[in-house]
């Protein structure tokens, strides 16, 4: 406890206190809202877990403050002014349960999203402060605002405000002058060309944040607390191109210099807090860090705003570590609160176990995005991806079973770990049998790069549960048919995991060909100038993780772009990867397929079969892989309540396979 003080320390915003310096982030709670803008039940159990797990203030995902002048489809998000008094019923009840646990919470308002709101989302044209190209389909125009609707933009977030004051809500956080969203817009000359009262110079362009804040505490008062998310720099290069740490680019957006400038500005004009960080839709890998950014990326930002104003700064950015949240909470440079967003959709509990000593039992998030905000691009609820029941907290809570059994997990990949894990907390005795020498399956190549350290992370705390939990675990056992009939179990779970899919084509019993995991595991007979046949998620970092090691490395991919096929993947992890890959000079040949592996080269056709050939020394293989479910097939008929989960169901992705293991455990 001693060396976590400062992170569990009081804290005033304006003149409310906050018992800790633990903040949940907003993050849009897509799929949880009712269809007249208010909170669901799931919304609100949701965000209850996260108070019941020891966070000190709760930010809510985005309420827009109004639904005409930008029309969203209803249902989409939440928003006060559809209808105040359902919004009311649906929150209050929220808020005197988070009260309960001695938090506190603010609802995030959103003035709307302008530009980079995409056209399925809204019933109309997307709307900006000028004539400008929409994010996501650049070539919709979006429609300029009057004077008469920014003015209402004004009156609606102050309304909003008024109606989340009567709901019990202990301030607001405005959204936001970040992320390239509608007010971010009004603020950078890149998007704002207007030459009445909302444009021009930078006070021009300040005075739609500015207005905003004056009118809410013109009808909530002075010490209603409003606080700013704020974005310090926005890493844009141009239109829809965004700039990586450590790239030479001239910023087009919000340059360092100016965010330090307009945050006394904003503070003089009555913003209490700074929810800072950095980013933009163009860059949204800065705004929405993916497992590539490193942890705490916004800290050498946000320690030179520390020193151009003085109320509190909140903190976001990777900062679910533990270590790396106590170490800055208490040196107290760059932040006043630490802001966790995607690690308390992984632990809700976050609070609490650091707060017991126990940093090692916090279920770290991998950066993936998929259960969560690339979830949402699905048309799906928001939910995490290394934790099932988020979002679905009541209906997904796991309960003791009725009968002890003993279950049989055969295979210890992510799938197998996870099944182990849930039905030792359910009561069960759990022996999980894996033939190769360590748990983990295809994670443990996929966590040896730098930049997919949280990968090695989450193995680490599985292995770390599994021994709390004294699940029994034998290593290098092949489980065979017959061992499962002696063993007669009550449950066998299979969870044998999958392996590479490789090309049939001659040559490819070479000495020079590996897979990719065998080349992650260990790239020291890696040649110089290497091929990488395969443009999905895993044959991109595998490239970039041998050009990051001084490779030559070429991408061949069959279909017109990289990262095309199989399970999406989410847009911010994507351009970074894309954008990584360009940074390191991997070379890319699409619409392409391998023929052949000859002495020093590889034979290639292209779709209009034409043939051509590429010099290299090695040939990596990475074109997906096929579940291994043979042994379940022997089973099948023979032994009663069998089970198949992960990539032995389905070659897929971590979120999956940790989502089946979970599902079939739950239920035993």
């Amino acid at each position: 406890m001693e060396s976590n003080a400062k992170l569990f320390e009081p804290i005033k915003i304006k003149n409310l206190e906050i018992k800790n310096r633990i903040a949940l982030a907003p993050m849009g709670i897509i799929g949880l809202s009712t269809e007249r803008g208010g909170f669901s039940k799931r919304a609100e159990n949701y965000y209850v877990e996260r108070a019941k797990g020891g966070t000190g203030l709760l930010i809510t995902g985005v309420a827009k403050v109004e639904n005409e002048i930008e029309k969203f489809h209803e249902g989409m998000l939440l928003c006060p002014t559809i209808d105040p008094g359902h919004f009311i019923q649906t929150s209050g009840e929220m808020v005197e349960r988070i009260h309960a646990y001695g938090t506190k919470i603010f609802l995030q308002l959103g003035i709307g999203f302008g530009r980079v709101a995409a056209p399925q989302m809204l019933l109309g044209k997307p709307v900006a402060p000028s004539a400008i190209p929409n994010y996501w389909d650049p070539r919709v125009t979006c429609r300029e605002l009057t004077v008469d609707e920014v003015e209402t933009l004004v009156k609606k977030a102050a309304e909003s405000a008024a109606i989340a004051k009567m709901a019990g809500f202990d301030g607001v956080e405005i959204h936001a002058v970040h992320e390239g969203y509608l007010l971010d817009q009004f603020t950078i000359a890149m998007f704002n060309k207007r030459n009445d009262k909302y444009g021009g110079d930078l006070m021009g362009r300040l005075r739609l944040p500015i207005e905003i804040v004056k009118a809410i505490k013109k009808v909530n008062g002075d010490n209603f607390p409003v606080m700013l998310r704020f974005s310090i720099k926005s890493y844009i290069k141009g239109w829809n191109q965004g700039g990586l740490a450590g790239e030479e680019f001239r910023e087009m957006g919000r340059d360092t210099e100016e965010g330090l400038m307009i945050a006394p500005i904003l503070e003089q004009a009555g913003y209490d807090a700074f929810d800072a960080d950095a980013g933009s839709y163009d860059a949204w890998y800065w705004a929405h860090p993916p497992i590539y950014q490193e942890h705490g990326l916004y800290l050498p930002l946000t320690e030179q705003l520390k020193k151009v104003v003085k109320v509190p700064l909140v903190v976001a950015g990777r900062m679910d570590v533990p270590e790396l949240a106590i170490k800055e909470c208490e040196e107290g440079k760059a932040l006043d609160m630490v802001c966790i967003g995607r690690g308390l959709l992984a632990d809700p509990d976050w609070g609490n176990k650091v707060l017991a000593g126990h940093p090692e039992d916090v279920r770290p998030c991998i950066g993936c995005h998929d259960g969560c905000l690339g979830r949402a691009f699905t048309g799906k609820p928001l939910s995490c991806a290394v934790n099932p029941a988020c979002g679905r907290e009541a209906e997904y809570k796991l309960v003791k079973a009725t009968e002890k059994k003993h279950v049989l997990v055969v295979g210890g990949g992510m799938a197998g770990m996870e099944a182990a894990r849930v039905l030792a907390i359910r009561g069960h005795e759990v022996t999980i049998c894996e033939k190769s020498s360590a748990l983990g399956g295809h994670v443990i190549a996929g966590s040896v790069d730098e930049f997919k350290k949280d990968n090695g992370r989450l193995l680490d705390w599985y292995k770390t549960q599994m021994d709390k939990l004294g699940i029994n675990i034998k290593l290098n056992t092949l489980v065979t048919k017959e061992m499962i009939e002696e063993m007669n179990a009550d449950a066998v779970i299979v969870a044998c995991g999958s392996h590479h899919i490789i090309p049939k084509v001659k040559g490819i019993d070479k000495a020079n060909v590996y897979t990719a995991s065998e080349v992650l595991l260990d790239n020291s007979k890696v040649g110089n100038k290497v091929a990488v046949i395969g443009g999905g998620l895993v044959g991109c970092e595998t490239a970039l993780s041998l050009a990051m090691a001084g490779k030559d490395v070429t991408v061949i991919e069959m279909l017109p772009e990289l990262m095309a096929s199989g399970l999406p993947v989410p847009h911010m992890n994507r351009i970074m990867m894309l954008d990584l890959m360009k940074l390191h000079n991997v070379k890319t040949m699409t619409n392409q397929r391998l023929m052949g592996v000859q002495e020093g080269y590889i034979e290639l056709m292209d779709n209009n079969f034409t043939p051509s050939t590429l010099d290299v020394d090695t040939v990596v293989i990475s074109v997906g892989m096929k579940a291994d479910k043979s042994l379940y097939d022997e089973l099948v008929g023979k032994v009663n309540n069998l089970y198949l989960v992960g990539d032995a169901n389905g070659a897929r992705n971590i979120m999956s396979a940790i989502w089946e293991g979970y599902e079939v455990a739950r239920f035993i």
